[in-house]
Protein backbone atom coordinates (compact mmCIF):
# COMPACT_ATOMS: atom_id res chain seq x y z
CA UNK A 1 0.00 0.00 0.00
CA UNK A 2 0.80 3.62 -0.30
CA UNK A 3 -0.38 6.69 0.97
CA UNK A 4 -0.21 10.01 -0.67
CA UNK A 5 -0.46 13.21 0.42
CA UNK A 6 -0.46 16.32 -1.90
CA UNK A 7 0.36 20.21 -1.44
CA UNK A 8 1.50 23.18 -3.16
CA UNK A 9 -2.25 23.84 -3.89
CA UNK A 10 -3.35 27.49 -4.23
CA UNK A 11 -4.49 30.98 -4.89
CA UNK A 12 -2.87 32.37 -8.02
CA UNK A 13 -3.48 34.74 -10.83
CA UNK A 14 -4.43 33.96 -14.36
CA UNK A 15 -1.30 33.31 -16.43
CA UNK A 16 0.51 32.40 -13.13
CA UNK A 17 2.36 29.17 -11.94
CA UNK A 18 2.29 26.80 -9.49
CA UNK A 19 3.93 23.34 -8.41
CA UNK A 20 2.52 20.51 -7.12
CA UNK A 21 4.15 18.01 -4.73
CA UNK A 22 2.64 14.23 -4.02
CA UNK A 23 4.65 13.02 -0.98
CA UNK A 24 4.05 9.10 -0.94
CA UNK A 25 4.64 6.87 2.10
CA UNK A 26 6.47 3.61 2.26
CA UNK A 27 9.06 2.20 0.37
CA UNK A 28 7.41 1.21 -2.63
CA UNK A 29 7.02 4.67 -4.52
CA UNK A 30 9.44 3.18 -7.31
CA UNK A 31 6.85 0.58 -8.08
CA UNK A 32 3.95 2.92 -9.06
CA UNK A 33 3.58 4.75 -11.72
CA UNK A 34 1.58 8.26 -10.68
CA UNK A 35 -1.22 10.50 -12.25
CA UNK A 36 -2.64 13.54 -11.54
CA UNK A 37 -6.01 14.58 -11.62
CA UNK A 38 -7.97 17.20 -11.74
CA UNK A 39 -12.02 17.76 -10.83
CA UNK A 40 -14.05 21.24 -11.23
CA UNK A 41 -17.25 21.46 -8.81
CA UNK A 42 -20.14 19.61 -10.81
CA UNK A 43 -17.42 18.40 -13.38
CA UNK A 44 -16.25 14.47 -13.19
CA UNK A 45 -12.63 14.19 -12.22
CA UNK A 46 -10.29 14.38 -15.27
CA UNK A 47 -6.90 13.31 -16.24
CA UNK A 48 -3.69 16.00 -16.49
CA UNK A 49 -0.73 14.09 -16.88
CA UNK A 50 1.00 10.60 -15.90
CA UNK A 51 4.26 9.71 -15.38
CA UNK A 52 6.02 6.38 -15.72
CA UNK A 53 7.38 3.73 -13.07
CA UNK A 54 10.98 5.13 -13.97
CA UNK A 55 9.97 8.49 -14.83
CA UNK A 56 11.02 8.23 -18.12
CA UNK A 57 7.51 8.49 -20.20
CA UNK A 58 4.96 10.75 -19.45
CA UNK A 59 1.47 11.56 -20.87
CA UNK A 60 -0.77 14.71 -20.75
CA UNK A 61 -4.13 15.60 -21.06
CA UNK A 62 -3.62 17.64 -24.86
CA UNK A 63 -4.95 21.19 -23.37
CA UNK A 64 -1.95 21.44 -21.07
CA UNK A 65 0.61 20.06 -23.37
CA UNK A 66 3.26 22.88 -23.41
CA UNK A 67 2.50 24.13 -19.81
CA UNK A 68 2.59 21.40 -17.25
CA UNK A 69 5.41 19.50 -16.63
CA UNK A 70 5.34 16.46 -14.43
CA UNK A 71 7.92 14.93 -12.72
CA UNK A 72 9.26 12.18 -9.64
CA UNK A 73 12.12 11.79 -7.20
CA UNK A 74 11.56 8.26 -6.38
CA UNK A 75 14.97 9.04 -3.88
CA UNK A 76 12.07 11.03 -2.27
CA UNK A 77 8.66 9.54 -3.11
CA UNK A 78 7.54 12.79 -4.46
CA UNK A 79 5.85 13.21 -7.46
CA UNK A 80 5.20 17.09 -9.30
CA UNK A 81 3.20 18.53 -11.11
CA UNK A 82 3.95 22.17 -12.48
CA UNK A 83 2.19 24.48 -13.85
CA UNK A 84 2.53 27.36 -15.84
CA UNK A 85 -0.29 30.08 -17.98
CA UNK A 86 -2.91 28.88 -15.63
CA UNK A 87 -6.06 29.68 -16.58
CA UNK A 88 -9.22 30.33 -14.01
CA UNK A 89 -11.39 27.12 -16.24
CA UNK A 90 -8.75 25.62 -14.48
CA UNK A 91 -9.74 25.67 -11.27
CA UNK A 92 -10.32 22.48 -9.39
CA UNK A 93 -8.90 20.04 -6.61
CA UNK A 94 -5.98 18.20 -7.54
CA UNK A 95 -5.38 14.58 -7.10
CA UNK A 96 -2.49 12.94 -7.30
CA UNK A 97 -2.58 8.98 -7.44
CA UNK A 98 -0.76 5.54 -7.98
CA UNK A 99 -1.33 2.64 -9.82
CA UNK A 100 0.41 -0.55 -11.87
CA UNK A 101 0.55 1.60 -15.18
CA UNK A 102 0.66 5.54 -16.11
CA UNK A 103 -2.85 5.84 -18.08
CA UNK A 104 -5.09 8.37 -18.41
CA UNK A 105 -7.94 6.15 -17.29
CA UNK A 106 -8.88 7.05 -13.25
CA UNK A 107 -10.00 3.39 -12.53
CA UNK A 108 -6.52 2.35 -13.29
CA UNK A 109 -5.67 4.10 -10.32
CA UNK A 110 -5.19 2.02 -6.45
CA UNK A 111 -4.44 5.00 -4.20
CA UNK A 112 -5.48 8.66 -4.48
CA UNK A 113 -4.42 11.89 -2.27
CA UNK A 114 -6.89 13.58 -0.74
CA UNK A 115 -6.45 16.81 -2.95
CA UNK A 116 -5.20 20.47 -2.85
CA UNK A 117 -6.95 23.04 -4.22
CA UNK A 118 -6.49 25.45 -6.98
CA UNK A 119 -8.19 28.58 -7.25
CA UNK A 120 -7.20 30.56 -10.69
CA UNK A 121 -8.69 33.97 -10.33
CA UNK A 122 -9.25 36.26 -13.53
Amino acid sequence: QVQLVESGGGLVQAGGSLRLSCAASGRTFRSYAMGWFRQAPGKEREFVAAISLSGTSTSYLDSVKGRFTISRDNDKNTVYLQMTSLNPEETAVYYCAAGRFATQKRYDYNYWGQGTQVTVSS
